[in-house]
């Protein structure tokens, strides 16, 4: 998708009541996020994609809303998080088929691959920063994530 084509899309979503938009392209794929402090039907259909309950964050100035309510403190419970370290499309397995990287109860340590984020069509192995129990799994399988989205807890 060529600049001035995503810079039209921007302008387009600016100027309207959309609050998200997302178009997929042989080229690939753009999401359009707007950020205003008003923006609650944004919050409603990020809670719809959250694994867990998600309380909406105090408003802070950020590029991203989205990130900051499904990445916000409500969600972290007590443990080490591992957070997506970029965008991209969460899943717990090798392939379809295949059995989950990890399951909640799981013991893993530092280096044992946990997930896998498929950013433009890269599959990238995410692995454990810490050794312990995975007590939570926050994301779907299938699921778009955010750069900094919480993904697991470990204890």
């Amino acid at each position: 998708m060529d600049l001035r084509k995503l810079k039209t899309l921007i302008d387009l979503v600016s100027d309207s009541n959309v609050s998200e938009l997302e178009i997929t392209e042989a080229e690939g794929k753009v999401r359009i996020v707007k950020s205003s402090p008003h923006a609650a039907p944004m919050a409603m259909n990020a809670v719809q994609y959250a694994a867990a309950p998600v309380a909406v964050a105090p408003a802070a100035p950020a590029p991203a809303p989205v990130a900051e309510i499904v990445a916000g403190e409500a969600v972290v419970a007590a443990g080490h998080t591992v957070k997506s370290p970029m965008v991209g499309t969460f899943y717990r397995s090798s392939s379809p088929g295949a059995a989950s990287f990890v399951e909640i109860g799981s013991e893993v340590k530092e280096g044992d691959t946990l997930c896998i984020i498929e950013a433009m069509k890269i599959l990238n192995e995410i692995e454990a920063d810490k050794s312990g129990k995975v007590t939570q799994i926050l994301c779907e399988n299938g699921q778009a994530v955010e750069y900094g989205q919480p993904m697991f807890i470990i204890e």
